[in-house]
């Protein structure tokens, strides 16, 4: 039995597999649609979500499986104080895998070390979000055809935004991939992530300009400034606008920029982004449905054999 709590779980191999099988789902559907019949998939919600919750379920459904779970704390036995520790013992007996998002970092951890089933981690507060970092790989590996040799620019909030560090341990593993991170000075990246990018030979540059660096990526990830992780709200209004993607931003660019965003968004990417084609952020959300199909087969050991990419 194998858990996914951080994107690294898996090795650079084992990530290109998924990303194989992702695609290949996307072009044979129906080649997919019973592989998980009588398996149950348990979303355990603590946390408001609303791609990440529906992509899994609508993943498991997609595989001819059932869901059960929760979309709030407040609708399950943690109101009353039940640990998660208790909640994943009682849930392991119900079903077969578990998804779990929980805005306390180490929830995941927590819930793997008491389970009976796989679990993996749907977010753990500004931790780590690795289905969504393989989301992020689908969907660059579907428009540049590779995972190194890339400049990747990160921009927004990089202080507590888990997507980020995910994707940033993730893209790190493959060769010659470099990165741009933009932010302001309060939302730097934390320090383990630049150690690990140290650590493991990747070249970075921490930047406060986006229009200066933005013609050398070949990948912008843009995120929100969340509200949610600040304890006052001055900061937070202080900091939201910080940056903002508009058109006339993105004319800088090269042609065959990739535009990416977890979402939600704000306004951090301005509407008149949406009809430009490097703009893949909707795409994504698509994505997300594959490569969690994906996942889930990998770890209920029902993965079809394709060829890694």
């Amino acid at each position: 039995m194998r858990h996914v709590i951080e994107p690294t779980d898996l090795s650079a191999d084992e990530i290109n597999e998924l990303i194989a099988v992702a695609e290949d789902i996307e072009l044979n559907r129906e080649k997919y649609s019973s592989l998980c019949r009588g398996k149950i998939l348990a979303a355990l919600f603590y946390e408001p979500s609303t791609r990440t919750r529906l992509s899994f379920e609508s993943a498991m459904l997609a595989l001819g499986g059932s869901v059960i779970g929760f979309a709030s704390s407040e609708v399950s036995s943690a109101s009353k104080g039940e640990s998660v520790a208790d909640t994943i013992r009682v849930v392991s007996c119900y079903a077969d895998i578990c998804a779990i998002r929980h805005s306390k970092e180490g929830a995941a951890l927590v819930a793997a070390k008491y389970s009976h089933i796989p679990v993996i981690n749907a977010g753990d507060g500004g931790h780590e979000h690795p289905t969504q970092t393989y989301t992020d790989l689908l969907t660059i590996h579907s428009t540049k055809k590779r995972l190194d040799g890339l400049t990747i620019g990160l921009c927004g909030d990089l202080k507590f935004g888990r997507t980020v560090h995910s994707l940033i341990k993730a893209l790190s593993l493959y060769q010659n991939n470099n990165f741009i991170l933009v932010s302001p000075g309060e939302l730097r990246a934390p320090d383990y992530i630049t150690a690990l990018l140290d650590s493991r030979g990747r070249r970075y540059e921490q930047t406060a300009e986006l229009e200066a660096s933005i013609n050398r990526m070949d990948i912008l990830y843009m995120t929100r400034v969340q509200k949610e992780r600040f304890f006052n709200e001055e900061d937070y209004i202080r900091l939201k606008d910080a940056y903002i993607l508009d058109r006339k931003k993105l004319s800088c660019a090269n042609d065959d920029l990739v535009v990416m965003h977890p979402l939600p968004r704000v306004n951090e990417i301005s509407m008149d982004v949406d009809k430009d084609p490097r703009a893949k952020y909707f795409a994504q959300v698509q994505n997300g449905k594959y490569v969690r199909m994906a996942l889930i087969l990998k770890l209920l050991g029902q993965q079809s054999g394709v060829r890694a990419c």
